[in-house]
């Protein structure tokens, strides 16, 4: 493309040449606009993969015209800039050093004593346990999911969750089996209430690392913490076996994920803001859904 823009206004005279490299050099201004906003700056950026789109049509026209119009290069170029600000999704981190200190903390925890456990554990239970041990759990929290469904307005999905945890509680013995799943078809929903929260307007909000949980925005932490009301675990009495039984949970689930943090980490060039973006965008699909 480039090659044949080039061909096409080699034999213009120099206004023509000085107007194409003013559109040329107007494009490649909005690439180092977006390639600048990095995270590091204390925001994190998620753009489309259709962005290129816009530039290439950009370049076309520019090509394809024997004198370009500068006046419609700049028509262009405040609608490719106002395109490119609509599709970016941005997260404040304004506590980033207290951030970091935390992430380095949960590392540190993750490789002395998260992950030797989860190891040791994974080598003591068989995988069909792990996974009965998962589903009970699952199931257990019917009760977040169910009444996230009705705040969002997802009826059918409430009702699909209601239908899983009657079946799944009597067919599948407390849960322990999935026979809603496996043979009805029934996939499990996941909503929570930061979902909600972002579902009637409310934004990410800052960016936090809490200990131990790891990653999550003030929106996901306040929804956090109003889905532990509707936890059953929570109500179990005393304090110690409540943390017992969570404790249990997140081991379970941590053994089918061992070695995937490290895969994630080794392939990082800033693992913190890695983290960060992958977070961020991850909670955005879960939302879209």
């Amino acid at each position: 493309m480039a090659l044949k823009g080039l061909d096409m206004i080699t034999n213009k005279d120099n206004v023509g040449l000085l107007n194409v490299v003013l559109v040329i050099l107007a494009v490649a201004s909005v690439g180092c606009a977006v390639s600048e906003k990095t995270p590091s700056s204390g925001l994190v950026v998620e753009a489309s993969s259709n962005e290129q789109q816009p530039l290439t049509d950009a370049n076309s026209v520019s090509s394809a015209s024997d004198e370009p119009d500068k006046g419609l290069a700049d028509d262009e170029f405040d609608l490719l800039d106002e395109e490119l600000t609509k599709r970016m999704v941005e997260v404040a981190d304004p506590l980033e050093p207290l951030n970091r200190m935390m992430y380095g903390i949960n590392d540190i925890l993750y490789f002395w004593v998260a992950k030797p456990i989860a190891q040791v554990y994974r080598d003591v239970a068989p995988q069909p346990i792990r996974i009965g041990i998962r589903n009970f759990f699952n199931n257990l929290t019917t009760p977040i999911r169910f009444v996230n469904c009705h705040l969002q307005g997802k009826v059918k999905s409430a009702d699909r969750e209601l239908e899983r945890f009657l079946i799944n509680t009597t067919s599948g013995i407390l849960g322990f089996g999935d026979p809603a799943r496996d043979k009805m078809g029934l996939e499990p929903v996941e909503e929570d209430l930061g979902q909600t929260l972002a579902v009637h307007g409310f934004g990410n909000g800052l960016y936090i690392v809490l200990p131990l949980l790891g990653p999550s925005t003030l929106r996901d932490t306040v929804g956090f913490v109003g889905d532990q009301f509707l936890n059953p675990a929570r109500y179990v009495e005393p304090l110690e076996v409540s943390i017992g039984i969570s404790g249990v949970k997140v081991t379970n689930e941590g053994s089918f994920h061992i070695g995937e943090y490290e895969d994630f980490k080794s392939a990082a060039i800033d693992p913190y803001v890695a983290m960060r973006q992958a977070y961020i965008q991850y909670r955005k699909k879960q939302i879209q859904e």
